[in-house]
C-alpha cells in the first residue's frame, strides 16, 4: 500500500487537478537526468526535470507478490535529452528510472509511484521505446555460483585472470572493406587463426561509432561478422580494437588461453545421459568412485 502525502490527497480530491508525470533517470556512470510530460520545466530534490524531452508514459503494470511488473516510456532521440549514440553505445542499459506523480502548479505535493531499471530499448530512425522492468526482475538474475559445466566467468574479469593485453590475444588496425553494418575486413585479422576472435568483444576508436563496443559473430581469414549492427555506418578508416573470443569451454580455457587453474565451471559433473542412464552388471562407472581416474 502506498501513503500519499496529505496534501497531495487534498488536491487529488478536488474536482480540477494539476498532475504531471515526471522521470529521474540515473545512469550506472552517475550521469543523472530528468524527463517531464508537463510543457514547462519542473525542478525539484536538486533534479531539473526537462518538458522538451519527448518522453512519455506509453505503457504501465503492477503485479503482485515476485512477479516483475514493469512498462514502457517513448521519446524522441535527440542531443537534447537521449543520444542515439548513447543509447547504441549501452550508457542507458539497466539505469535506474523513477517515476514521480507531481503536483505542477507545486511540487512539494508529489508521490514516488514506482522505481524501476531500463531493459529492452527499440529504436527507430527519430525514436526509441524503452521497457521498464520492475524490482523484482533481481530475483531473475544469477548472484554467486551456479553448478553448471561451462565457465561462468567473463574473459578477462577479476575471476578469470587472464591478460587480454597479451599480443595474442588482441589486435588493433583500421578498416579496409566493409559489408553494411555488420561486417568488415582489415589485414591486421589475417594474422590468427579462424574464429580466433569469434564471441570477443570489438571496440571502435574512432569514426562515427566511436566507443561502441560489440560481440564478434564470426571471423574468417580478414573478415570480422558482428551480432548487432552498428549505430552508424562503419566506415573505410575507423580505427579498432578486438579481444579473443571464448566459448567458456574447459577446453578453451585450457588449450587457447591456458588457464585452466582459474576456470569457473564443473566440467566433470555428469551430464543429462549419464543421470539417465540404468546401471548394468558389470559395467564400469557405477562404483562411486571418479570418472576420470
Amino acid at each position: 500500500m502506498r501513503d500519499i502525502p496529505e496534501n497531495l490527497a487534498t488536491h487529488l480530491g478536488e474536482g480540477v487537478t494539476t498532475l504531471a508525470r515526471c522521470w529521474k533517470l540515473l545512469r550506472r556512470d552517475g550521469v543523472v537526468a530528468g524527463f517531464t510530460d508537463h510543457d514547462r520545466d519542473l525542478t525539484f530534490a536538486g533534479v531539473t526535470f526537462r518538458a522538451r524531452s519527448g518522453l512519455e508514459a506509453a505503457e504501465a503494470s503492477a503485479e503482485l507478490g515476485f512477479a516483475v511488473g514493469g512498462g514502457e516510456v517513448a521519446g524522441v532521440l535527440s542531443a537534447a535529452s537521449i543520444a542515439e549514440a548513447d543509447v547504441a553505445a549501452g550508457a542507458y542499459d539497466d539505469a535506474t528510472v523513477e517515476t514521480w506523480l507531481v503536483n505542477w502548479s507545486d511540487v512539494a505535493e508529489r508521490v514516488l509511484l514506482d522505481v524501476a531499471s531500463i531493459g529492452e530499448i527499440r529504436r527507430t530512425e527519430h525514436a526509441f521505446t524503452a521497457e521498464l522492468r520492475g524490482v523484482m526482475h533481481r530475483y531473475d538474475e544469477e548472484r554467486g555460483r551456479v553448478y553448471r559445466a561451462d565457465c561462468a566467468a567473463t574473459l578477462g574479469d577479476a575471476r578469470c585472470r587472464v591478460a587480454l593485453d597479451a599480443p595474442h590475444l588482441h589486435a588493433a588496425g583500421t578498416v579496409t572493406a566493409v559489408d553494411g553494418a555488420l561486417g568488415l575486413s582489415s589485414p591486421v585479422l589475417a594474422g590468427f587463426a579462424d574464429g580466433w576472435f569469434t564471441g570477443g568483444a570489438l571496440r571502435f576508436a574512432s569514426g562515427g561509432n566511436a566507443g561502441a563496443v560489440i560481440e564478434v559473430r564470426a571471423h574468417i581469414g580478414s573478415s570480422l561478422q558482428l551480432w548487432v549492427a552498428t549505430a552508424r555506418p562503419i566506415a573505410v578508416g575507423d580505427a579498432f580494437h578486438v579481444t579473443a573470443g571464448c566459448d567458456r569451454s574447459f577446453a578453451t580455457c585450457r588449450a587457447k588461453f591456458g588457464n585452466a587453474v582459474n576456470f569457473r565451471g564443473f566440467p566433470h559433473m555428469p551430464g543429462n545421459d549419464f543421470v539417465i542412464r540404468y546401471p548394468l552388471q558389470g559395467e564400469p562407472g557405477f562404483d562411486g568412485g571418479s570418472l576420470f581416474r
